[in-house]
C-alpha cells in the first residue's frame, strides 16, 4: 500500500493542498497530529483531512490545547496567542473530530505517535540520546513521529548502541530496516530552514520511505495570517522555514 504520511499541518490549507496534489493517488493517509494551531485555516484543514481515504489521524499538542485540555501557560507568547485564537475559531464539528482522536496508534510493523512513543503528545525526538531512550517504548520495527517539524530518521542497528541519525534522501525511496524512528517533517510550518511543505510516502509492502518537499504560495498564507490577527511572527517564520 502507498501511504501518505503527514504531520503538523498547523492550519495551513494552502500547504496541505500542495502536498495532496504533489503526492498523487494514495491508498491511505496517516496524519501524525497537530492539524491546527499557528495558521489561519483550522476548520478548513480539519474538514479536508477528515475526508481523505483510509485515514488514520492522531492528536497533537496543539490539537489538545485548542480543546482546552492543555494550559496555555505551557506555550510561549506567540503560540499562546495562536492557541487562544484557534479555540475561538474552531467549529463544533471540528472540535468533535479533534476530541475523538487517539494519541497513539499501532499497525504492525508501525507505531504512530505525535511526539514520541514515550510521551505521545509532548516529547520531541531531535537527537540520538532522546531517540535511544524511546526505542524501549515501542515494540514494532518502526515508529513514525512528528512534532519537531524536521524530517529525520534514527536507525538503531544494535540495542546497546546509540541510534544513527540518517538524513533521508529527498525525492527518492530508501529501504527501511528494523529498527527506525522516522519523521516526515511539517506540512504547514517547517523548521529546518526550508520553507517548502514536508511530507513522506510510505510503501508498506516494499518497506520504503520517501521524504518529499513541495513549494506553495507562502505569501498568500502570510497575508491571511496577518488579516486574521494572528501574531506577525507566525507569518514571518514561514518564508524562512524556522
Amino acid at each position: 500500500m502507498r501511504i501518505l504520511v503527514l504531520s503538523d499541518v498547523h492550519s495551513n490549507l494552502t500547504a496541505l493542498e500542495a502536498v495532496l496534489q504533489d503526492a498523487g493517488p494514495v491508498d491511505g493517509v496517516w496524519c501524525l497530529g497537530d492539524l491546527v494551531g499557528y495558521g489561519p485555516d483550522p476548520n478548513e484543514c480539519v474538514q479536508r483531512v477528515r475526508g481523505l481515504p483510509n485515514l488514520t489521524c492522531l492528536m497533537g499538542n496543539h490539537d489538545r490545547a485548542a480543546l482546552g485540555e492543555i494550559p496555555l501557560s505551557r506555550f510561549n507568547s506567540d503560540a499562546r496567542q495562536a492557541v487562544a485564537w484557534t479555540m475561538e475559531a474552531l467549529s463544533e464539528s471540528s472540535r468533535q473530530f479533534l476530541a475523538a482522536l487517539p494519541s497513539m496508534h499501532v499497525n504492525p510493523p508501525f507505531t504512530l505517535a505525535h511526539g514520541s512513543p514515550r510521551e505521545p503528545i509532548w516529547e520531541y525526538i531531535t537527537d540520538p540520546y532522546i531517540a535511544q531512550r524511546n526505542f524501549d517504548s515501542f515494540k514494532t520495527d518502526f515508529c513514525l513521529v512528528g512534532h519537531s517539524h524536521v524530517q529525520l530518521v534514527f536507525h538503531l542497528e544494535e540495542p546497546d548502541h546509540y541510534p544513527l541519525p540518517l538524513p533521508p534522501p529527498n525525492g527518492r525511496p530508501f529501504p527501511l530496516r528494523p529498527r527506525m524512528i522516522l519523521n516526515p517533517g511539517s506540512v504547514g510550518q517547517p523548521r529546518d530552514m526550508d520553507p517548502r511543505a514536508a511530507y513522506a510516502l510510505l510503501d508498506t509492502e516494499a518497506l520504503t520511505w520517501e521524504a518529499r518537499r513541495v513549494s506553495y504560495d507562502v505569501t498568500e498564507v502570510q497575508l491571511r495570517i496577518l488579516e486574521s490577527g494572528l501574531p506577525e511572527r507566525q507569518a514571518i517564520r514561514l518564508v524562512g522555514g524556522w
